[in-house]
């Protein structure tokens, strides 16, 4: 799922192509897209994009006269820039947003279709679709202490819950938890005052460096091959390959289809986290440390 820093790089490169422009055309080839149903779509026809902004890990295109597109992509959904009245893929394409210098193209891998819509009008219907998650580079200290223990959870699992924290998923919390040298299998109401402080400043500096860098990357162009994964992770995506700090096997443990990769050596203290499925499978032979694998 794209990201608070992968969304921040398609504001940017849609800042400069929308805003100030009006939105001549809709076409939408999924009706499980449209997830409104009053203002009817046809209604924000013609009217201009005054600005972007973020939801969550919502991108909201905020037109004259109160009115929203509110677009979440999900797991599989893109945004692609055309020249314009490019036709939307029959295979993937979800809907086409025409402007006068181009079309913006809605697409969703695979057969699920997560992705959605939502064209409402005034400031209250917005706020109804926030998942209230506080942005950290915005929050204080005593904010986010809040926000992660307001439930009992995993780190990996509070720092990606948008109710509580906005922005972040799987893969930034892999890259948070790496830089502050915390195991993503600790329960967040175990870390003492020092912990929390590392681990906000933690988020703090890689989601900003990573939006730069998603930012730098893209340049004039429009973001293209969105990925969870990057080169420059340290850990994320990295199964087997050398920790950047220490030189370790990354390792991994797999839960309902969804990957945690960490560093034994820098935040479990050398011991290896029990896979769900194969520690089960492996019983006693399942190695407890780096030494046993």
């Amino acid at each position: 799922m794209p990201e608070l820093p992968e969304i921040e790089a398609y504001i940017a490169a849609l800042d400069r192509r929308v805003t100030g422009e009006p939105l001549v055309g809709i076409r939408i080839a999924s009706f499980s897209l449209l997830r409104t149903y009053d203002p009817p779509v046809e209604t924000v026809l013609g009217k201009q994009v005054e600005s972007l902004s973020r939801l969550g890990k919502r991108i909201v295109l905020n037109l004259e006269d109160g009115f929203h597109l509110v677009i979440h992509l999900m797991v599989a959904g893109r945004l692609h820039w055309h020249p314009p009245g490019k036709a939307v893929p029959r295979k993937y394409g979800l809907a086409a947003f025409d402007f006068p210098a181009g079309t913006l193209l809605l697409t969703e891998a695979g057969t699920k279709r997560r992705a959605s819509l939502h064209v409402i009008v005034g400031e209250a219907a917005l706020a109804a679709l926030d998942p209230g998650g506080i942005e950290v580079a915005e929050a204080t200290f005593e904010e986010f202490r809040a926000a992660l223990v307001a439930e009992r959870h995993t780190l990996k699992r509070a720092l990606s819950d948008a109710r509580f924290i906005s922005g972040i998923g799987g893969a930034f919390a892999d890259e948070i938890l790496h830089a502050a040298r915390l195991s993503p299998l600790q329960m967040n109401t175990n870390l003492d005052d020092d912990e929390i402080a590392q681990l906000f400043g933690a988020v703090r500096d890689v989601m900003a460096r990573w939006t730069d860098i998603r930012i730098a990357e893209t340049g004039d162009g429009f973001p293209e091959k969105v990925t969870a994964f990057h080169a420059d992770m340290a850990v994320h995506g990295k199964y087997g390959e050398p920790c950047p700090v220490c030189q370790t096997a990354v390792q991994r443990i797999v839960y309902a289809s969804r990957e945690t990769n960490y560093c034994p050596t820098c935040q479990t203290g050398g011991k290896l986290l029990a896979d769900r499925s194969l520690s089960r499978l492996l019983k006693n032979d399942w190695p407890a440390t780096i030494d046993e694998l």
